[in-house]
């Protein structure tokens, strides 16, 4: 992280389909980890884990256990890992389930059949009071599903068509779905059922996600209309023009929203009652995966290129 020097890499061979749309490509899944292991999940549909050194520890074929689950432009879903299981999202026209895996072991602890159409979202966590009672969250072309990690158990449900590319986010206990626009949602364990809190048209999505901070909830759509809107009600507070087009979800750091457009222009946007575009700065082309922050710095990923630009003064929150 400090120098960019490459520690290891690894090759693997893919035993499921490798069928995919180039603008798109074989790795288009962000690894996941939990601190001592790395799983990555390719357009094959093989699950992968390895050790912080960069030993192989399993891999799991789900494409070669399930030939059906493939599409002819790619996968995109990315693994999710709440405490020792790891969760994989597969949605095709041929075959559609969701798995969890164990995270030391490879082995399957649970298999969720959906309705068998094309998606490409990639499941959440939604936190509990506890670690013990975070659930991970579905988002299905048909329908969003919350359920028990370990066990597979369905907790709740909301039946309602959702994007297929663009997925959700939580903030505060509150679910941000894009369905129709935007869909609050609250998640009554108890009862067993998704709440409605409200639904907000205006705050449509096109492939970045739900970013949702401070009261406030984003998106953008085309062709890189950045919508802010109020948190509470769903209603729109302002919108800003960027130069899109946009499919990396923006993230957000001491302020200010960091959107960068497949081109690689970086746009920074400062937050507040009405957004302000502060400053911009072009890296190279075919950005489709999403910044991430992490001490004092942001990393943006393109087709050739890993990019590491440093905050000066404090460290972003």
């Amino acid at each position: 992280a400090a120098t960019g020097k490459a520690l290891w890499e690894r090759q693997l061979w893919a035993t499921g389909s490798v069928a995919h749309n180039p603008f798109g490509g074989i790795a288009a899944s962000t690894p996941a980890s939990d601190g001592q292991r790395i799983f990555a999940f390719f357009s094959s549909n093989d699950l992968v884990c390895f050790d912080l050194e960069g030993n192989l520890k399993w891999l799991r074929g789900l494409g070669y256990e399930s030939p059906a689950a493939r599409n002819d432009v790619g996968m995109a879903s990315s693994p999710l890992v709440v405490g020792d299981t790891v969760i994989a999202q597969l949605e095709t026209l041929g075959e559609a389930f969701a798995a969890g895996i164990d995270a030391a072991t490879g082995e399957p602890r649970w298999r969720l059949d959906v309705e068998r159409d094309a998606a490409w979202t990639s499941p959440i966590v939604l936190r509990g009071k506890s670690r013990e009672e975070d659930l991970a969250l579905l988002q299905c072309r048909a329908r969003l599903v919350a359920l028990e990690p370990r066990t597979g158990k369905q907790v709740a449900a909301h039946d309602h068509w959702c994007d297929t590319v663009a997925s959700a986010t939580t903030c505060g206990g509150t679910i941000y779905l894009p369905a129709d626009g935007v869909r609050a949602l609250r998640c009554n364990r108890p009862a067993g059922a998704m709440e409605l809190c409200w639904q907000s048209p205006p705050l449509r999505t096109e492939n970045a996600s739900v970013v949702a901070w401070d009261g406030r909830v984003y998106t953008i759509k085309s062709p890189g209309i950045l919508v802010c809107g109020d948190a509470a009600d769903g209603n729109v507070l302002w919108q800003l023009r960027l130069t899109g087009p946009v499919w990396a979800t923006p993230v957000i750091a001491d302020g200010h929203l960091y959107a960068v457009n497949h081109a690689g222009l970086v746009q920074v946007v400062q937050l507040g009652e009405q957004g302000k575009l502060v400053g911009s700065s072009q890296i190279d082309a075919g950005i489709l995966a999403s910044p991430a922050v992490a001490d004092g710095a942001i990393y943006f990923r393109s087709n050739t290129h890993l990019w590491k630009i440093a905050f000066q003064g404090k460290k972003p929150e």
